[in-house]
């Protein structure tokens, strides 16, 4: 499953800013739009994968568990 996000971007003062909508503290800047998109692609890959290790670990401290995929 490959999920999509949303990235609000704008230029501001000649930076480029945006964060992701669906998942908090995804955020960064660019001098330019591409550069922002990569950084967001990289924070949000980022953000999801400690998110994913952070429940893993809850999870495997409390017995046996199974993951199951979503589609929203």
């Amino acid at each position: 499953m490959h999920a999509t996000y949303t990235a609000v971007i704008r230029e501001d003062d000649g930076m480029w800013i945006g964060w992701v909508e669906e998942v908090a503290g995804v955020n960064s800047q660019g001098e330019t739009r591409d550069e922002l998109l990569s950084n967001l692609r990289e924070a949000l890959a980022e953000a999801i994968e400690m998110n994913r290790e952070e429940a893993l670990a809850a999870a495997s401290g409390a017995g046996a568990f199974e993951e199951v995929e979503l589609a929203p």
